[in-house]
């Protein structure tokens, strides 16, 4: 009997909206079992200098009422290697925007070491948590 592939996407996941959604059920398609790991707030505000709209805990529980997703950790660090010690994976999925990065490289350098498959899935263009706050932040600005 094979062991189950295990998958893992990492994101904010900030006001959740359908590019979560999409990258989140095209990942739970190319495993057996899909890990998301959720940002927590202080990753969040040490990597975007601001906290997320929603706090970890609320993103985290809706996360995990994806049928999509098997199972919800902290995500806590650039540094994937750091999530991989902390809950094993086979495979690591990123947004395209990823690919033929420095960032990716170095992604796909580190998982490699580790026997990790590096799969990359479509960003959606359209709409983005950073797209969605811009808007309230003009909204609310307006308003004063």
């Amino acid at each position: 009997m094979t062991q189950p592939r295990v998958g893992y996407a990492s994101g904010v996941f900030d006001m959740f909206h359908i590019g979560h959604l999409n990258v989140l059920k095209r990942a739970s398609e190319r495993c057996d079992y899909l890990v998301a790991g959720v940002a927590t707030d202080d990753y969040v505000l040490d990597l975007k200098g601001a906290t997320p709209v929603v706090p970890y805990e609320e993103r985290a529980m809706i996360v995990a009422e994806l049928r999509c997703v098997a199972e919800v950790v902290p995500d806590v660090s650039l540094d994937k290697t750091v999530a991989w010690r902390a809950r094993t994976f086979d495979v690591i999925f990123k947004g395209d925007d990823w690919r033929d990065t420095l960032k990716g490289e170095e992604l796909e350098r580190t998982m490699g070491e580790l026997g990790v498959d590096v799969v990359y899935l479509p960003y959606t263009q359209r709409t983005s948590s950073t797209l969605l706050r811009s808007y309230l932040d003009a909204a609310i600005g307006s308003r004063t």
